[in-house]
């Protein structure tokens, strides 16, 4: 039950009912490291050391794709781009000690697109440096492009070296939370490019020494033994053991998951299997409100309206444990009041959702509707009202 009553404090809007009493449901794991989150309503549901710095191994991949993605819905870069194998990174990344590779060829031209699925799909890490010198020039400058678009997406703990993960005496390091982040930002952002790159079952590139094709598996733990299930990566090096960041979705819930430090390919498959199964079967949606639907009013400064409605952007719910009922607590909360000009869908408010025994989830809230700047003589107006203390 949500009970609604209204107060403000700090510029935030309280609606308060009484939390339920249940815990959250047990999970064990031998993954030194573990975390996985609903997408669907932003909430934690396990966190095991987290924001320990870790090597990524070949889950740094994801930011090589990320950017090349980012590149692409610009228009900055085309998937019919054909990009040339130069015969030094072939001698670099071939044979047995340069780890997973695509098999590309000294003086190939490979589209964009084929580099992708070498990468997503194969875990090339061939592909990753050909694809990062045909959009930068050199390694080193991709990865400068990698540094950003993790700052932009608010990656707080990472730092990347190289494009591939390859062990570079520590430049390279992740979190558990940073590799959630960057799963989300690249599915929320480029929704049909992940959709396209992300579920493939294999893919077949390069020639064997006899002439024949040269297919390969995707090592996705999850895709085939869990429902809904359609990416990301995998990464396994001597130092950073075996990893896996996944993501599947069920009946509209999106969960994204990171295991890493795993002793073998084997406890990697079965651990983040038990995990996201974990993940759907114990926890449930609880619908808070439809798209559309008012939540709120905020108050807006300088504008040609005094308010503007805060509306849900997408249906809404909260996670909370199988089988659980009860009364929640909420807040939505802004900064304000908001300066003028708004523009309808702008995010101007969170919704945060606390129950007794569970992390806050916090949702974006947008504006109903645009509210433009105040005229001229609405100005001198409003200039009044403050003068006199009329609100």
């Amino acid at each position: 039950m949500i009970q609604l009553s209204r107060a403000v404090l700090a510029s935030a809007a309280l609606i308060v009912a009484v939390p339920a009493t249940a815990s959250a449901p047990p999970f064990e794991t031998i993954a030194p490291v573990a975390f996985m989150k609903d997408l669907s309503s932003g909430a934690v549901l396990y966190s095991k050391d987290a924001e320990r710095r870790m090597p990524p191994a070949s889950m740094a991949k994801m930011m090589t794709v990320y950017v090349a993605f980012d590149l692409i819905k610009k228009g900055e870069l085309d998937l019919n781009k054909m990009i040339t194998v130069q015969p030094e990174t072939w001698r670099r990344w071939h044979g047995p000690a340069a780890g997973s590779t695509m098999f590309l060829s000294p003086g190939e031209q490979v589209s964009v697109r084929d580099l992708l699925f070498g990468i997503v799909t194969l875990s090339g890490n061939d592909a990753c440096v050909v694809l990062a010198e045909g959009i930068s020039g050199t390694e080193p400058a991709f990865a400068q492009l990698m540094n950003r678009a993790a700052a932009k997406i608010d990656m707080r703990n990472s730092h990347f070296g190289n494009s591939n993960g390859w062990p570079d005496e520590g430049v390279t390091f992740v979190t558990a939370r940073d590799l959630t982040t960057l799963a989300q930002s690249t599915i929320e952002q480029f929704p049909d490019l992940y959709k396209t790159f992300y579920s493939r079952r294999d893919f077949t590139w390069g020639k064997t020494m006899g002439g024949a094709d040269i297919t390969q598996a995707n090592r996705d733990p999850l895709l085939g033994n869990v429902q809904g299930a359609d990416g990301l990566k995998t990464g396994h090096t001597d130092e950073a053991g075996y990893g896996f960041t996944g993501s599947a979705e069920q009946n509209g819930r999106r969960l994204v998951m990171v295991v890493s430090g795993l002793g073998s390919m084997a406890e990697r498959r079965e651990q983040s299997i038990a995990f996201m199964n974990w993940g759907f079967r114990a926890w449930q949606a609880k619908k808070l409100f439809p798209k559309g639907k008012r939540i709120e009013t905020a108050k807006v400064q300088l504008g040609a309206e005094d308010e503007v409605g805060v509306i849900a952007p997408r249906d809404l719910n909260m996670t909370i444990p199988a089988g659980l009922g009860g009364d929640m607590k909420l807040s939505v909360i802004y900064d304000g009041p908001i300066k003028a000009p708004i523009k309808a869908g702008q995010h101007i408010a969170d919704l945060v959702v606390r129950t007794a025994d569970t992390p806050p989830q916090t949702m974006a809230l947008v504006a109903e509707k645009d509210v433009d700047e105040a005229g001229f003589f609405r100005r001198i107006w409003l200039a009044i009202k403050s003068i006199l203390g009329l609100g």
